[in-house]
């Protein structure tokens, strides 16, 4: 089996963002890591590559940062590692950046399985996932917390789906397109093997050219959003009153009697 996993690279959880007069986003002095959603998707990779045998190949559309995610996912213990990248990528929305991953998985063409995170942490779109899946004609089986089957001969996919009303069994033929969410595993630990090959490890880079792409389809001009204006909220500001009485219940009471006067209840 060959599965392919989609990653970015996004700031650190804890990261504070900020935004300058003119509308440029930073994260600070944060490092650049791997989604931490997408550790879920790369751990279901590994274990059904340990159950079924084949590789595990992980792709990223994104710039040379971009190869810390990768980094990451090969010392966990992936095969293969991707980017693809050209400065014509630069603002691609989610509608542009599922066409660059598509042809990127187009162009592999020996692809069983393709997994993704359920989203990144920094823009929490949902989905690219879903758009992949579109683009390349397959069966979308997202919010997976579990993969119940997997049959490499006769081709087929069982998974238990997620949903706010409980979970739902779904079958699919494959390849298919997987979203996995937290509850699914238990991302394992990358082990210092793992990080001494992801250290030596070469990570080639894919043109727009090579995986068959269009300029005109990345980008700002095959995007269909546009920032005009990127802007902090203004700051919220509120005070806190202390309310005391001599004793517990009087202390109620006058908390009631202000609630009452604000029309809180």
């Amino acid at each position: 089996m060959h599965i392919v996993v989609c990653t970015k690279h996004t700031p650190d959880s804890e990261a504070k963002m900020s935004v300058d007069a003119s509308g440029k986003v930073s994260w600070g002095g944060s490092p650049l890591i791997i989604n931490p959603w997408d550790e879920y998707a790369v751990e279901e990779a590994l274990r059904l590559r340990e159950a079924h045998g084949g590789k595990v190949t992980v792709i990223s559309m994104g710039p040379p940062e971009a190869v810390e995610a990768l980094k990451h996912a090969i010392a966990m213990g992936c095969d293969e590692a991707i980017r693809i990248w050209e400065d014509a990528c630069v603002d691609s929305d989610t509608l542009a950046t599922s066409y660059v991953l598509a042809k990127a998985i187009e162009k592999m063409g020996d692809v069983d399985l393709v997994l993704f995170g359920k989203s990144a942490i920094d823009s929490q779109t949902w989905q690219v996932g879903v758009a992949v899946a579109r683009r390349l004609g397959l069966p979308a089986l997202m919010y997976v917390i579990k993969i119940a089957a997997l049959d490499p001969v006769q081709r087929t996919i069982t998974v238990e789906r997620l949903l706010e009303e409980g979970r739902q069994v779904v079958s699919a033929p494959l390849p298919a397109v997987v979203g996995t969410t937290k509850g699914i595993n238990e991302p394992r630990y990358t082990s210092f093997m793992g990080i001494r090959k992801a250290a030596r490890m070469e990570y080639p880079v894919w043109s727009l050219a090579q995986i068959g792409a269009e300029a005109n389809k990345v980008g700002v001009a095959g995007s269909g959003v546009r920032w005009p204006h990127i802007f902090m909220p203004p700051v919220r500001e509120g005070e806190a009153e202390i309310i005391q009485g001599e004793t517990v219940e009087a202390t109620v009471s006058l908390l009631v009697d202000k609630l009452l006067a604000e029309k809180v209840i």
